[in-house]
């Protein structure tokens, strides 16, 4: 005999092996049997039998038999017939009937009108043309036959203890009743048998004695000497333990904090702003012209309550309104309109984060270096790389003597400390001047990605605001870098709470919890 049946025996629990010696006597007994000569209850002989299952001594077959019988409603269609039977017997004779006037006219409960309709043109008995319910020439055949569902209304009221199955006959008529509510009762019953595997006889060949185990030793054992005479039962240290996962933080939450904690060694301090926001800041403020196709309600959230906001101090905003149309001393002709306040004051959910910077340089006084991180909303529709809320980072400087060389050093910084190589090349952002959009090499793909976006704010931003001194700012989208880093195709995965994703997902380092 092997040595790997004796280990399995000295381990089996003292129910598996009550078990095994009944299967032994009687190979088809059930658990009731089993259960009734060895004083076990159910519960345990189901959980031995799940035990010597999963140890591949024995199988565990499983057969659920259902009975099915006549509820109230069914019996009373069995006995009276289906609405749609009554509602063709009323056509037969006047081939059409108003639709107001067929619970009358059937002697049907107005609340079965609309599923009797349904079943009608369903079976194709009846068509139903502006309000009239018209009998089809199908319909008129039936007359004097019998459908295949009022065929097993009338088997199951003459079976009134219930069918467990159907003849081929009515199989047809069975489904179509299975289709429709409260007519038909199901009962369940479940039945287990065993069957002893090749590695269960030879357990049963090489022969076990059956004695009562201690599983522990107690202070009692120990102080009247009874633990020399017990019988321990043996431990598998090399069982398998069961996988724990403990609590850990969101892949998003764990960027937000990565980046929050580069910014603050960076010397940066934080601002969060409103999620609700003037038009004034959240565009504005950012020479945005008023007729700017972003500002259209396909791609922002406008409020209703509340309608407005308020603006800032009147020299602000007469300062904004006369950049706006004419460039006032900025050095530029402006956009040349005639800007409103009216739509200035709109209350909007921000689109960015960038009307933070903005704010942020009007209420302080330079040197600054702020960076932010908050939720952003567009109307966008979801997709797989879309989605109309998600998150952005803002980073801005100024002082005296910034340029655009310090811009694409703090990127360069900025970059590293998150890990990746970057490369720049020029772009277009209407409130910065030099633009540049940040791309970062993905060794595995071999590919380089664009990731954010940065400039120097124009004079036309700084100017109204009362900043002299040049300012750098940048950003980038976390969920884009969370993609990036979790390797995740489809944005919409960062918020499914896939448990199984979450608690494979690597966390600091790669260590996964």
């Amino acid at each position: 005999m092997s040595e790997d049946i004796k280990k399995t025996i000295s381990e089996l629990h003292i129910y598996e092996k009550k078990l095994l010696k009944e299967l032994e006597s009687n190979p088809k007994a059930t658990p009731e049997d089993i259960a009734n000569n060895t004083g076990m209850d159910i519960k345990s002989v189901m959980s031995a039998a799940g035990s010597l299952a999963a140890k591949s001594i024995i199988e565990v077959d499983k057969k659920v038999e259902e009975t099915y019988s006549l509820t109230e409603s069914g019996l009373k269609y069995a006995e009276e017939g289906l609405p749609e039977r009554k509602i063709l017997d009323v056509l037969i004779d006047k081939n059409q009937i108003n639709m107001k006037d067929l619970a009358d006219e059937a002697g049907i409960d107005k609340q079965e009108t609309g599923i009797a309709i349904g079943w009608l043109r369903r079976k194709n008995w009846a068509q139903i043309d502006k309000g009239v319910v018209n009998i089809t020439d199908f319909g008129k055949d039936f007359a004097s036959k019998i459908d295949v569902d009022e065929k097993v209304l009338d088997y199951l009221k003459s079976n009134a203890d219930g069918v467990k199955l159907f003849t081929d006959d009515l199989v047809d008529g069975f489904k179509k009743l299975t289709g429709r509510k409260n007519i038909l009762n199901v009962e369940k019953e479940t039945s287990h048998s065993f069957k002893l595997l090749p590695k269960g006889k030879a357990i049963l060949e090489h022969g076990f004695t059956i004695k009562q185990q201690a599983t522990q030793l107690t202070h009692e054992h120990l102080k009247d000497g009874e633990w020399k005479h017990l019988e321990y039962r043996p431990y598998d240290i090399q069982a398998e333990s069961p996988i724990k996962f403990a609590g850990k933080k969101h892949p998003l939450r764990i960027i937000i904090d990565e980046i929050r904690e580069i910014f603050l060694n960076m010397g940066f301090s934080e601002d969060n702003g409103e999620f609700v926001e003037s038009a004034f800041w959240n565009f504005d403020s950012l020479f945005q012209p008023q007729d700017h196709a972003a500002r259209e309600m396909q791609d922002t959230f406008y409020l209703k309550n509340p309608l407005t906001c308020d603006l800032p101090d009147d020299a602000l905003v007469k300062l904004t309104a006369e950049t706006h149309e004419t460039g006032a001393d900025t050095g530029s002709i402006g956009w040349q309109y005639d800007w409103s306040e009216d739509i200035a004051r709109q209350s909007v959910l921000r689109t960015h984060t960038t009307g933070i910077s903005t704010k942020h340089l009007y209420e302080h006084e330079p040197p600054i270096k702020m960076f932010s991180v908050g939720r952003v909303f567009r109307r966008e529709t979801f997709d797989y790389k879309h989605l109309p809320e998600f998150h952005q980072v803002e980073g801005l400087v100024c002082d005296e003597g910034i340029s655009y060389q310090n811009l694409l050093g703090t990127l360069k910084e900025f970059y590293k400390k998150l890990g990746f190589e970057v490369r720049f090349r020029p772009a277009y952002f209407p409130y910065t001047y030099l633009s540049t959009e940040t791309e970062i090499y993905l060794e595995e793909k071999e590919s380089w990605i664009e990731l954010g976006g940065a400039g120097m704010f124009r004079p036309e931003v700084l100017k109204p605001l009362g900043i002299n001194q040049p300012a750098l700012a940048f950003g980038l989208g976390i969920e884009r870098l969370a993609m990036i880093r979790y390797d995740v195709e489809d944005i919409r995965m960062l918020y499914k709470s896939d448990i199984k994703w979450l608690r494979e997902l690597p966390t600091v380092n790669g260590v996964k919890l």
